[in-house]
């Protein structure tokens, strides 16, 4: 496969490694981009674990909690100016209320709302509106107690960030901190049994190059990466991360202290995971004056 200058600058900015590093990763993996990043992991040149997702478009996510069940949904729009737009807040609003009565997104899409579907509803605004809108994503919560939150709220119980919290036990208060630690630390999952496997042996495999490059025996390194998996579940997991609201304790605990269990968890942001190409504006107009 050829190497190409921005495959090369895609994988310097996902990981922080020079030029030249960048360019011998895609090499030496056939410019596989993950294998790329792994490689440089492997090497100690990246200077991030993984590429997070980067936001790419607008719009805004609703919460909204009835009769022990949750729901956030996300709805995009191009640009952030339209998330302010009180129409399309109230439109999202509606959306979110209709959400509580399906299991997911699809069903979202073809539901009832004021005598159209909610596809409907959201075709028609964009010819209002005059930008292009979507409904991408939904989660559904139930437990014993469900709490929201939204970060960056633009509205009531909308914005940028829309959390969900199932609880046994504890009070809307408790559910409310944890809420906010999911927001910031944005957990893979709740404990290491929910976790992808296939991640996690991934990440076994990258730690286990990582410390045969260091030439310990394989004795050491088995210990080794005892801990650092560990480690690496610690941080990704939400009941095993330490709490921001106490660090002294990992958030499974401070719950238990207060009587309570988490059950389950979901966590929207708006445009995570979507990639639209950013355009150079100076090529545009140079590209404009040369007609």
């Amino acid at each position: 496969m050829a190497i190409t200058a921005a495959l090369v600058k895609e994988l310097r900015d996902s990981t922080g490694a020079g030029m030249m590093d960048a360019k011998k990763a895609l090499t030496e993996t056939d410019g596989d981009m993950e294998a790329a990043v792994d490689w440089l992991r492997t090497k100690g040149l990246a200077k991030a674990a993984k590429k997070s997702g980067r936001t790419a478009a607008e719009g805004l996510v609703a919460v909204a909690v009835q009769n022990g069940k949750g729901i956030a949904v996300e709805v995009n729009s191009e640009t952030d100016f339209v998330g302010k737009n009180a129409d399309f807040q109230k439109m999202v609003a509606g959306i979110a209320d209709v959400a509580l009565t399906v299991a997911d997104v699809e069903a979202l899409k073809a539901a009832d709302m004021d005598g159209k579907t909610v596809e409907q509803t959201v075709t028609d605004a964009v010819a209002v509106i005059g930008e292009n809108m979507s409904v991408r994503r939904m989660a559904a919560l139930e437990g014993e107690t469900v709490v929201t939150y939204v970060h960056n709220a633009a509205a009531t119980g909308m914005g940028k960030i829309g959390v969900l919290v199932a609880l046994n036990g504890g009070d809307e208060a408790l559910g409310k901190q944890i809420a906010m630690h999911i927001a910031a630390v944005n957990p893979a999952a709740l404990s290491e049994a929910d976790m992808d496997a296939d991640v996690v042996e991934k990440e076994k495999q990258v730690q286990m190059d990582i410390a045969r490059e260091s030439g310990k025996p394989e004795a050491v390194i088995e210990k080794m990466i005892v801990g650092r998996m560990k480690k690496f579940v610690a941080e990704a997991t939400l009941l095993n991360q330490s709490f921001v609201v106490n660090p002294d304790v990992t958030v499974g605990q401070a719950a238990a202290d207060a009587g309570a269990e988490i059950t389950g968890f979901a966590r929207l942001e708006v445009g995570e995971g979507i990639e639209v190409e950013k355009e150079d504006f100076a090529a545009e107009v140079a590209k404009a004056a040369q007609g």
